[in-house]
């Protein structure tokens, strides 16, 4: 049936669980769960936005990484497994549970924000672009390849004991390996539902139902609002045969991992299907690029099959190299690239919106979530200019948000997903979300499911 992680002890105790994270805020997904003199750390993500949610990033680890014993791992986005390299650096010497796939993508995604990390704090003393003299990563790539060291996987389904608890991962969507952890501790179900996915990505299979728990973490990015009931394909296909009859090109900001593939096989089926004009497509993300490979070694869990995916990827340039992306620009016919990051915070697609926003012939489709604070969201709310590598760049080009192409279930189907548990949880605490979107959550929930409902707050310690 399902599969998630499962945490319990021998005989009951008190449990603590402390919010260091996603709590007030969608990233930085932390959750500290103690009993007796054992600390579990549920994720161990990266902040990102807004300034002061960066800065927290740079903090010595609140509770001391030393006095940490194992952390679990939802799965590998940034927001969730990010500060890991950092947790490590800082005395962290425990394992790192997951799933396989989850693994495998941290190896692409820990390792590249490592080297991302790296070259803006080059490119930063070269250019004199930051206050900080010098400008330091946040954490390295020998850095990123330590945490990797402390990882045990633990497949779907298979529950794992260590300690006082034990714990089954469960498939719930999201993105390749992602799960929700049911943590069974001190004689108590812990259920942390993680980044809930959609019954209809075209990549992913269902969320598997939830598993019963005694209290439950439920996530709400999506929390206040509903995805519109649009075609996909007709929305992209419209914006694509507009950017090109206007002879534009198309930027497509996609996290490197999720909505980079569901984007490209939206672009396959449309060209395929002769729904838009045979224009080159860039993929210019290594990290984009190695998860878009790395799907053929899951295929047991997502939809497309192997000859579809390997048809998809011959419709593709991928370009790894630098030299590479430079060409890119050099192409002037329209075209269409997809690049990370996806809330445009960083990485390649920053040198292809400085090349695009001036022109008005251009399209910037945004494809996922923006987080309050990031160039993307400033960029979807209308804003004239965004600083770019310190410049100030006018806004021309036509900005785009595809909010229904989210990774995310909205409320309606969390609430769905919810309705599967069979006994209701003695609380549900709703995280992941900006207090909007939490605090409607926890109202859907309660209005609709009667259940004792309560809005996470940072740095709270609740006893179970």
């Amino acid at each position: 049936m399902s599969r998630q992680i499962q945490l319990a002890v021998m005989t009951k105790s008190k449990i603590n669980v402390r919010f260091l994270g996603a709590a007030g805020c969608v990233t930085g997904s932390r959750f500290l769960v103690s009993t007796g003199d054992y600390r579990l750390l549920v994720d161990c993500g990266l902040f990102q936005g807004r300034k002061e949610l960066r800065l927290r990033n740079w903090e010595q680890f609140t509770c001391g990484a030393d006095s940490i014993d194992a952390v679990l791992l939802s799965h590998a986005h940034l927001d969730h497994s990010g500060y890991l390299p950092a947790l490590v650096a800082q005395g962290f010497n425990g394992p790192i549970y997951s799933t396989p796939a989850t693994f495998d993508l941290c190896q692409i995604l820990l390792r590249d924000a490592g080297k991302l990390q790296e070259e803006e704090a080059s490119y930063h003393n070269r250019h004199r672009t930051s206050k900080h003299r010098p400008a330091l990563p946040l954490f390295t790539i020998e850095q990123a390849e330590r945490a990797l060291e402390h990882f045990t996987t633990i497949p779907f389904g298979h529950t794992h004991e260590a300690g006082p608890f034990r714990a089954t991962f469960h498939p719930n969507g999201h993105i390749i390996g992602s799960a929700s952890i049911d943590l069974q501790i001190g004689g108590k179900h812990l259920l942390f539902s993680g980044d809930l996915g959609r019954a209809a990505d075209v990549i992913m299979k269902h969320p598997e139902p939830p598993v019963y728990c005694d209290y439950l973490f439920m996530e709400s990015t999506y929390g206040d609002r509903l995805h519109p009931d649009q075609d996909a394909e007709d929305v992209i296909a419209d914006l694509v045969c507009e950017s090109a009859h206007r002879g534009g090109s198309v930027l497509i900001p996609a996290f490197a991992v999720g909505r980079s593939q569901a984007v490209l096989y939206h672009l396959w089926r449309l060209r395929k299907n002769h729904r838009i004009p045979p224009l080159p497509i860039f993929m210019d993300s290594p990290m984009s690029i190695s998860a878009t490979e790395f799907l053929l070694k899951h295929l047991d869990l997502i939809r497309p099959g192997r000859e579809t995916l390997d048809a998809i990827c011959q419709s593709v340039k991928f370009t790894r190299s630098v030299e590479e992306s430079k060409e890119i620009g050099l192409v002037n016919l329209p075209k269409i690239i997809i690049s990370a990051s996806g809330m445009a915070t960083g990485g390649r697609v920053l040198h292809h919106l400085k090349a695009m926003l001036g022109d008005n012939r251009n399209t910037i489709m945004f494809v996922g979530y923006q987080a309050q604070g990031t160039r993307g969201n400033r960029l979807v709310s209308g804003e004239n200019c965004v600083k770019i590598h310190g410049q100030m760049c006018p806004i021309e080009a036509q900005i785009a948000c595809l909010d229904f192409l989210s990774a995310h279930a909205d409320y309606r189907e969390i609430l769905d997903w919810l309705r599967l548990i069979s006994v209701a949880p003695k609380r549900c605490f709703v995280v992941h979300g900006e207090p909007q979107a939490s605090s409607a959550m926890a109202r859907h929930i309660d209005e609709q499911l009667g259940w004792n409902t309560t809005v996470a707050e940072l740095w709270d310690t609740i006893e179970l």
